[in-house]
C-alpha cells in the first residue's frame, strides 16, 4: 500500500530540484564508445559455418504456450541434440528449431545428468550438420571462444570473449568466461576459433555483467557413449500430480514427489490463482484440513482452499507478504473476492516452512498458524466443497504433510519438550563436533528434535547476521562521524583527499586513510624532484601530467567501468584506474600540494577538471582521457547534449554556464556517493543503499531528494521506526511541492503496521 505514495512523494520532490546536481546519478553511468569494428572477422565466418547447427529449444506448458526457451546444438547426425537440463523443464513436451525454419518434436531424452545440469535430446531426422566436440581439458587461459544462442529470445545471436579461468563450481567443472550470459543462452554451444565445442553454456555471473560459465565438453561425452534414453510418453509423466489424488485448476505447474507437492509458472486465473483440490470428501462438520507450506518470493502468497466448488468460489487461507489472510472467492475477478481478514503474527516465520491449519465448524471458522490461532471469523458465504491447495501471481511453493481430519494434532513440539532440547543445545561446544552423549540426550524426544535444532540453528545463523550486520554499520556510521567532522573544518583546513578517502572506508573497514594520505604525499614528493626551482605552474603541472600518466600509468578504466573499485579512491590509487571524477579527485588534490589551482567542474555525464593558474589563462581538462584539453566549446556541446529537451534555450544558457562553475567539495562527494548508489541499485543492495543515503545526508542534511529515497529504502528493509524520524522531518519542513495529506497517511499507516 506505501508504493504509490512513496513513489509520488519521491517524484514531487526531485521535480522542485531542477538543479545542476540532478544529473550527478548518471555522471558516470556511461562508459566510453568502444570501436568494434576491427573485430576478428573469424567470428562472423564461424558463425556462419556453426549457425545450422545449432537450434532453440524449447518446451510448451499444460495450455500449450511456450515457457521456457534455450539452446543446443546438433552433436549426431541422426538426430541427437546437447543442451542444459534445466532449458527442457520436467515432464513437458519439448521440440526443437533450426535456423532454416524446420520445427521437430523431441521424441526422447535420450540421456540426463542432473549434477552436470546435462541433456541430451532426440528427434527424427538423419544428415543433420554436426559440431565437432573439442577436449575442454587442453583449453587454456587465454584463449578466444564464441558463443551462440537465444539471450532473452534474440535467436542465434553471437558473442566473443575469452576463456578467464577453469574452476570447479557447486561440483561441476566450468569453463569461466569473459562474455556476457543472458536467459536464453543456455544450453548453447561454447566454441573455439576452429569451431569445436569446448562447453555448454550454462549460467550468468551474479557478480558482474561480463561474465559467465560453461560446462566443460568433456562432461558430455560420457552421456553419448552411455545414454539413458525415455520416451517422452514416460518423461511428461515424471513429477505429474496423481490424478486419483488430485485435480488441478486454472493451469500452473503442479508436480509430486516424495509426499511434497510443488507448484510454479503463473496459473490463469486472475492474479495468477490456481488450485490443487484433494479428490477425497471433507468430513462432516467440524472438521479442519492443515499443510506445511514454504514459497518464494516472500511477497507470493499460497495455502489452503476449503469449501471449493471446483471451480471460482471458495475460501482461501493463505500467509501473503508475511501476513496472514483469510479471502471468500466469490468468483472470477477481483470484485469477487473478499479479504475477511488480514493480520500479522510474531508466530508467522517468513522465507521457512510454516503449518497453517484452518478449523470449519458450524457458525465460524478458526484459521491457525504454528498451532496459534491467528484468525476467526463467523462468515458464511460458502458452506461446502472441496478442499485443497492454492497459489497467487507466480509465486514457486512447497506443500507437504497435507491432511484433512476431525482434530488435527500441530507439527510442532510441545513447549517442554523444545525447552528441554533448546537447553542441551546450549551445551554443546563450539570447538568440536557433538559427541555421542548428545544423540543420547536427544533421541527420546522423538521426530521433534531435529525441527527444533534446525530451528535454533538457523535463528543463531540469523542472529550472526545480524550482529555481522550491526558490525558493518557501526563502522559506517563511526566514518560518517569522521567526515562529518571533516566537513566541519574551515575551508582552508578542509582536506578533500581524507574526505573522498572516507567515503572508500564506508565499505571496507581495512581502508587505512592515513596509509593512503602518506602514500600521495611521497607521490608528491616524488613529483617535486622533477620540478625545477624557477619552473612556472603550466611547467609543474605538465610535470604532473607526465609522472601520473606516462611514468605511473593512470588511466581510464575501459574493460570494467562499472566495478565499484573505481569508485573507491584507494583503490584507484593502488590499480592506477578509475572513473573520471576519483581520476580527478586524485588530480587535483596532487596539484593543490603542489601549489597549483585546479577546481573539478561536474559536466552532467563527466567529471574534468580546470586548471587556473595564477599569470594566464584556465583551461578544462579531461584527466580520464590522460589529461587531454578540452575546449569551452566541447565542454558546451556536452551540456547541451544532456539538456537537450530538459529546458528552454534561456534556462539552458543558464544552466550551461552554471554547470561550467567549480563544483564545491560537498558536491564532489555526493557525486561519488551517487555513483555508488548507482552500481548498488543495479545490484538491489539495499543495505549498501541505505548507507550511502546516510553518508549523502551527513554531507548535506537538507536534501530533500536523499531523505525520500531513504524513506523508501527504509520501509524496503523493514526499517519502519527509522521512517517514521525521516516521514516527521519531512513534516516540519514541509518542502513544496509535498502532498502533506498524503504523507499523513502513510504515517499513519506504518504506525499501524508497527502496532500489529
Amino acid at each position: 500500500m506505501f508504493r504509490p505514495i512513496l513513489s509520488l512523494l519521491v517524484a514531487l520532490l526531485i521535480s522542485t530540484l531542477f538543479q545542476p546536481s540532478i544529473f550527478a546519478d548518471e555522471s558516470e553511468a556511461k562508459p566510453p564508445a568502444v570501436d568494434d569494428s576491427d573485430m576478428e572477422p573469424t567470428v562472423a565466418a564461424l558463425a556462419e559455418r556453426v549457425r545450422q547447427s545449432v537450434v532453440v529449444v524449447s518446451f510448451s506448458g499444460r495450455d500449450g504456450k511456450q515457457q521456457g526457451l534455450g539452446t543446443g546444438f546438433v552433436v549426431s547426425a541422426d538426430g541427437l541434440i546437447a543442451t542444459n537440463l534445466h532449458v527442457i523443464g520436467e515432464a513437458r513436451p519439448i521440440e526443437v528449431q533450426f535456423a532454416d525454419g524446420r520445427t521437430f518434436a523431441v521424441t526422447a531424452v535420450h540421456a540426463t545428468e542432473k549434477s552436470m545440469d546435462l541433456a541430451v535430446l532426440k528427434i527424427e531426422a538423419k544428415e543433420l550438420p554436426v559440431l565437432e566436440l573439442g577436449d575442454s581439458d587442453a583449453l587454456k587461459q587465454g584463449e578466444q571462444v564464441v558463443a551462440i544462442g537465444n539471450p532473452l529470445g534474440f535467436r542465434h545471436s553471437v558473442v566473443s570473449g575469452v576463456v578467464s579461468e577453469k574452476r570447479e563450481l557447486e561440483g561441476k567443472p566450468m569453463i569461466q568466461v569473459a562474455i556476457p550470459i543472458e536467459p536464453g543462452n543456455s544450453g548453447g554451444p561454447l566454441l573455439d576459433m576452429q569451431g569445436r565445442v569446448q562447453g555448454i553454456v550454462t549460467l550468468k555471473s551474479q557478480v558482474t555483467r561480463n561474465l559467465g560459465f560453461a560446462v566443460v565438453v568433456n562432461a558430455l561425452k560420457p552421456l553419448l557413449e552411455k545414454p539413458n534414453p525415455i520416451p517422452m510418453s514416460r518423461w511428461t509423466t515424471i513429477g505429474r500430480i496423481d490424478q486419483r489424488e488430485w485435480t488441478t485448476v486454472f493451469g500452473a505447474r503442479w508436480r509430486q514427489r516424495a509426499g511434497r507437492i510443488s507448484v510454479d509458472e503463473a496459473g490463469s486465473g486472475f492474479g495468477g490463482r490456481s488450485l490443487c483440490l484433494s479428490t477425497m470428501k471433507p468430513p462432516e462438520i467440524p472438521f479442519e484440513v492443515a499443510v506445511s507450506v514454504s514459497f518464494s518470493p516472500e511477497d507470493g502468497a499460497a495455502g489452503l482452499v476449503f469449501h471449493s466448488d471446483g471451480s471460482d468460489r471458495h475460501y482461501g487461507f493463505y500467509p501473503s507478504n508475511g501476513r496472514l489472510r483469510l479471502t471468500r472467492f466469490d468468483g472470477s475477478s477481483v470484485y469477487q473476492w473478499k479479504v475477511l481478514q488480514e493480520v500479522s503474527h510474531k508466530a508467522y516465520v517468513p522465507n521457512d516452512w510454516n503449518e497453517i491449519k484452518v478449523r470449519v465448524e458450524a457458525e465460524r471458522i478458526l484459521c491457525y498458524v504454528n498451532d496459534e490461532l491467528v484468525i476467526e471469523s463467523t462468515d458464511a458465504g460458502l458452506t461446502s466443497g472441496a478442499v485443497g491447495l492454492c497459489k497467487f501471481r507466480t509465486t514457486k511453493a512447497d506443500f507437504r504433510r497435507f491432511r484433512v481430519g476431525d482434530k488435527l494434532t500441530g507439527e510442532r513440539p510441545s513447549d517442554g519438550i523444545a525447552q528441554r532440547i533448546t537447553e542441551t543445545v546450549a551445551s554443546i561446544p563450539v570447538d568440536r563436533p557433538a559427541g555421542s552423549e548428545f544423540v543420547e540426550r536427544l533421541l527420546p524426544d522423538g521426530k521433534s528434535t531435529s525441527e527444533v535444532l534446525r530451528r535454533e540453528a538457523k535463528l543463531l545463523e540469523q542472529r550472526a547476521q545480524r550482529m555481522r550486520e550491526l558490525a558493518v554499520a557501526v563502522h559506517a556510521r563511526r566514518t560518517q562521524q569522521e567526515l562529518a567532522d571533516e566537513l566541519a573544518k574551515k575551508t582552508e583546513d578542509f582536506d578533500l583527499l581524507r574526505a573522498a578517502l572516507l567515503l572508500s572506508r564506508i565499505d571496507n573497514e581495512e581502508v587505512e586513510v592515513n596509509v593512503y594520505l602518506e602514500e600521495v604525499d611521497q607521490l608528491v614528493a616524488d613529483i617535486r624532484t622533477e620540478i625545477a626551482k624557477d619552473a612556472s605552474e603550466q611547467d609543474r603541472l605538465a610535470t604532473l601530467d607526465r609522472f601520473l600518466f606516462e611514468q605511473l600509468g593512470f588511466h581510464g578504466s575501459r574493460t570494467n567501468y562499472y566495478h565499484r573499485s573505481n569508485s573507491y579512491l584507494n583503490e584507484v590509487i593502488d590499480d592506477r584506474e578509475g572513473l573520471p571524477i576519483t581520476l580527478s579527485v586524485l588530480y587535483m588534490e596532487l596539484a593543490r600540494r603542489l601549489d597549483l589551482k585546479v577546481v573539478g567542474v561536474g559536466l552532467p555525464g563527466h567529471f574534468v577538471v580546470r586548471f587556473e593558474p595564477a599569470n594566464g589563462e584556465s583551461k578544462l581538462i579531461d584527466v580520464f582521457e590522460n589529461a587531454e584539453p578540452m575546449t569551452q566549446e566541447a565542454a558546451r556541446t556536452i551540456i547541451r547534449a544532456r539538456l537537450n529537451g530538459q529546458a528552454d534555450k534561456e534556462e539552458q544558457d543558464r544552466l550551461v554556464e552554471t554547470f561550467l562553475e567549480a563544483s564545491p567539495p560537498k558536491a564532489i562527494l555526493l557525486r561519488m556517493l551517487s555513483n555508488l548508489r548507482s552500481v548498488a541499485e543495479e545490484d538491489r543492495d539495499v543495505d549498501s543503499i541505505l548507507r550511502y543515503l546516510d553518508t549523502a545526508l551527513v554531507i548535506d542534511p537538507d536534501s530533500l531528494e536523499s531523505r525520500a529515497r531513504r524513506i523508501d529504502m527504509r520501509i524496503r528493509n523493514g526499517r519502519i521506526p527509522e521512517a517514521l524520524v525521516d516521514i516527521d522531518w519531512m513534516l516540519d519542513k514541509r518542502p513544496d511541492g509535498m502532498d502533506v495529506n498524503q504523507v499523513l497517511q502513510l504515517r499513519a499507516d506504518l504506525e499501524a503496521r508497527l502496532q500489529q
